[in-house]
């Protein structure tokens, strides 16, 4: 019974990088001699098992077979007679699969530290076309390691599985689970632009995917390309260090702009109702969490109109705040003029201008959130006004104390 340190614990020490968490492999030991020195087996479709002190992950050893299409057809075989080369050529790339020795030798069957000074991803053996999910985490590592390349024959590989039909029969809790994870890396961009390359961002976000090629108009847009535009859009969200909501409402914000009629172009007159309406649909097949939904959903119905609020009244701005119901959910609305930042500068050239549409907007939401409503309600009722009348005492006052905020 040997124990090794595999994957990420081990590639991310040789980078110099902070070792948050570490997994390990176990060779040449059975579930029972796993239980009986205190593991606790927690594996449901294969042996895994948390130490008694420390609680790693403790995996035996095993290899996978390819039974069926998607992610789930495998069939695993974890036995003591299973190597650990053996178990390190079932990973994904080269980089992810070293080990490290109970004396911290390191096992390098597949020339992962060769490839971690290439600053090259590459797939270990031709398993990798076995599991559809793999291009989603090639994609991801090329997001968090944005200056390493994705290995030509390993692309390839990826447009076989992509023809294939592989990447259709992922099951979207996952593919939601990898899109998310890519979201938060360094260079989310770098996630999509080989999705894109590979033809699997076609398959799985075919309304990201059609945003290539697409014009607009360059006074606003110098970048002109709406693509160009959206990956510069997520890559200012890693910057400005925003949440996971608000990045995933920055990919899905312009998402109408892929169906504008080609005689229009590069005008993108009522994309924000389209792009509403397509999110809708991206939202139900990814099964996106409610968070990321709702904030996705004011962000593409409002971009507009927050980016145009320099220019609005007192009015103007508390009805832009009701329809984003910024009263009752403030922090959310923070997030989506956090969004329409990221969007504001994800331009060419305009990556350091200021946005001062937020702190105006925050301003005007501070004042409105001082009006005592219940005050407001409770007089009225003295005079026997009800109903929808007091809701509009209510909007005037709210209306009043913005106009004072602006102006002071």
């Amino acid at each position: 019974m040997r124990t090794y340190m595999v994957g990420g614990a081990v590639r991310d020490a040789l980078l110099g990088l902070p070792v948050n968490d570490r997994d390990w492999v176990v060779v040449g030991a059975t579930p029972q001699q796993m239980i009986s020195a205190g593991f606790l087996p927690v594996g449901k479709d294969f042996p895994v098992f948390l130490h008694p002190h420390t609680r790693e992950e403790h995996a035996l050893a095993r290899t996978e077979r390819k039974t069926a299409r998607g992610y789930h057809g495998f069939a695993f075989h974890a036995e003591p007679d299973v190597t650990l080369e053996e178990d390190l050529a079932r990973r994904d790339l080269t980089i992810n699969a070293m080990a490290r020795d109970e004396q911290g030798r390191l096992v390098d069957p597949f020339g992962g530290r060769a490839d971690l000074e290439r600053k090259v991803l590459r797939h270990v053996t031709q398993a990798f076309r076995e599991d559809p999910v793999r291009i989603l985490r090639v994609a991801r590592f090329a997001a968090r390691f944005s200056d390493f390349a994705v290995a030509a024959e390993t692309v390839e590989f990826m447009r076989e599985m992509v023809a294939a039909g592989e990447v259709d029969a992922l099951v979207p809790e996952r593919v939601w689970q990898e899109l998310a994870r890519g979201l938060m890396e360094a260079k989310p961009s770098r996630m999509f632009e080989v999705l894109r390359e590979c033809g699997a961002l076609a398959r799985l976000l075919p309304e990201v995917d059609r945003l290539w090629g697409v014009p607009q108009r360059a006074d606003y847009h110098p970048e002109v390309d709406t693509g160009v535009h959206l990956m510069m859009v997520l890559d200012m969200s890693a910057r400005l260090a925003a949440p996971l909501a608000v990045r995933f409402a920055c990919l899905t914000h312009d998402l109408g702009k892929g169906t504008t009629p080609a005689e229009v172009l590069p005008r993108h007159v009522g994309h924000e109702q389209r792009s509403v309406a397509l999110l809708q649909g991206v939202c139900d097949r990814l099964r996106v969490p409610s968070e990321s939904r709702e904030l996705a959903h004011v962000v593409a119905r409002e971009h507009g109109n927050i980016h145009r609020s320099s220019a609005y009244g007192a009015a103007a701005i508390v009805r832009l705040l009701e329809r984003c119901d910024a009263l009752r959910k403030p922090q959310r609305f923070e997030q989506a003029l956090l969004a329409c930042e990221c969007d504001a500068r994800g331009r060419l050239g305009l990556e350091e201008e200021p946005y001062p549409q937020r702190a105006r907007l925050l301003a005007a939401l501070a004042a409105a959130q001082q009006v005592p409503t219940a005050q407001i309600a409770a007089q009225a009722q003295e005079r026997d006004v009800t109903g929808p009348r007091i809701g509009k005492l209510i909007h005037e006052a709210r209306v009043h104390a913005v106009e004072q905020a602006l102006s002071a």
